[in-house]
């Protein structure tokens, strides 16, 4: 008879974190979740220093303002940074 190995999960791929079913709840999760924080901005008195404070879901704007400066930042960086896939590995005629 030949020996069966059990299936092991390739943890290797984008997804090894979550199964493959549960990759959509947890986005639309987080949309919904989002969503309610968001809302929940209407359930308090505001005590703002500025006038812009003042209007609905400021906090929430500026939070994904910024979080999309970052990202476009990184990019602006990663331009900049960036380095061949071999150079640390480079070597010189003399080395061994």
């Amino acid at each position: 008879m030949t020996e069966q190995t059990p299936h092991t999960p390739d943890s290797s791929g984008p997804n090894s974190l979550a199964p493959p079913g549960n990759i959509g709840k947890i986005f639309w999760g987080l949309i919904v979740l989002s969503a309610l924080v968001f809302l929940a901005d209407a359930l308090y008195h505001k005590h703002p220093s500025f006038g812009i404070e003042k209007l609905f879901g400021f906090y929430g704007i500026i939070g994904f303002v910024a979080c999309i400066g970052l990202i476009l930042a990184a990019k602006g960086l990663r331009v900049i940074l960036m380095r061949s896939e071999d150079y640390y590995d480079d070597k010189t005629e003399g080395d061994s």
